[in-house]
């Protein structure tokens, strides 16, 4: 496939989807600049990545760090804004702060701690959204909803980080 049909096919795809949220906006009596598109590149390469930002697209995201922090390098001249929207294991918070602006996966006070003490450690601030379960899925990960307050407090109450919302699954 030529450069040029690549790009003109991603552009249909993206076309098709802002048509979608330009539906729902309007159904729900919302402007589409209330809302942010994240363009999920999982198991695409960097390559349309790149074409994606050629067309507009400024929030990428990505469910696994190895993965993940290799794009975002590839593509640190962007300026994009990164999601890790995965289940994050405690090992893996040092690469993610290094690049992911937005955490969607938090669902524990011991993350909320290793994401703290990195993201003050290298500088940063990580915009974090609180996992909520809504079913009994342990493999999914998530806070139940009884717990989402306290999980929230302790982000708002972190350095380094900061709380953005809620994520649902």
């Amino acid at each position: 496939m030529t450069e040029t049909t690549r790009r003109d096919e991603i552009a249909a795809g993206l076309a098709g989807v802002e048509a979608t949220i330009a539906e729902a906006c309007q159904a729900a009596g919302r402007t589409r600049e209330e809302l942010t598109l994240v363009a999920v590149s999982k198991t695409y390469p960097a390559s349309d990545v790149r074409l994606l930002a050629s067309l507009g697209v400024r929030n990428v995201g990505e469910n696994r760090d190895q993965e993940a922090s290799v794009k975002a390098r590839e593509c640190a001249d962007l300026g994009l804004t990164w999601h890790f929207i995965g289940q994050l294991q405690t090992n893996k918070v040092r690469s993610v702060v290094g690049y992911a602006d937005v955490v969607h996966s938090v669902d524990r006070p011991r993350l909320v701690t290793a994401l703290s003490h990195e993201a003050v450690r290298v500088g940063r601030e990580i915009t974090c959204l609180v996992q909520v379960a809504l079913d009994d899925d342990p493999g999914r990960g998530g806070v139940v909803p009884a717990q989402v307050t306290a999980l929230a407090d302790a982000v708002a109450e972190a350095k380094g980080v900061r709380l953005g919302g809620v994520m649902a699954v």
